[in-house]
């Protein structure tokens, strides 16, 4: 039991939607099941904070059954699954980038303290560095600083950088990048603004 509760700590990360996953190699399937009835059993819903969070789907168990290094066919597999169900919409895909500095800015959303009507964020910063004047960032994912000035904004770049934000994992199956569109997080227009802020030449990120 003690093994299962240590393990579930990684479990509860790796499964989170809104969280980036956590390497580890269980040592089985039935190990992560075994994790998922304890928490289960422990956890509590509150606000926003659901238990549906903990069922791993098919994705979140090929990285954590194989320390995020699934068998290259599977990966292939479950990366076309994923981007087939991006749901891309029709015509520009760039938004307003004030609005998505601010969504960059926001790390609300998804939490036990978070109402139903409340609006997410996408704790951009959390992981990116962005604006060149902004002192605070992480450094867990890649730098985005003048994202749109070497990709240009052309549809085929905005359809990139759409499909990114909504699901990372269509792309990099154990990407540690929340899928933001495919939980639900983040909307069409919140998405749209966020790839503003990526690609318009008026943006922070671009200057």
């Amino acid at each position: 039991m003690k093994r299962a509760l240590k393990l579930g700590i990684a479990a509860l990360l790796a499964a989170c939607g809104s969280m980036p996953a956590v390497e580890h190699h269980f040592a089985s399937e039935a190990d992560l099941l075994e994790i998922q009835a304890v928490l289960k059993r422990d956890l509590r819903v509150r606000g926003s904070a659901t238990l549906a969070r903990l069922d791993a789907d098919a994705v979140q168990q090929a990285c954590n059954l194989n320390g995020n290094a699934p068998p290259e066919p599977l990966v292939k597999t479950l990366e076309a699954q994923q981007m087939a169900a991006i749901n891309f919409p029709a015509g520009s895909l760039i938004g307003d980038w004030k609005r998505g500095e601010s969504i960059a800015q926001s790390g609300r959303g998804m939490q036990w303290n978070d109402g139903p009507k409340d609006v997410a964020g996408g704790s951009c910063y959390n992981c990116h560095q962005l604006a060149p004047q902004e002192a605070s960032y992480g450094t867990l994912g890649p730098s985005l600083l003048g994202f749109g000035k070497l990709r240009g904004n052309s549809a085929e770049t905005q359809k990139y950088a759409y499909g990114r934000i909504y699901n990372s994992k269509a792309y990099n199956l154990c990407s540690q990048m929340p899928r933001l569109g495919h939980s639900g997080t983040l909307d069409e227009q919140q998405i749209k603004d966020l790839v503003a802020l990526l690609l318009d030449p008026d943006s922070p990120v671009n200057k």
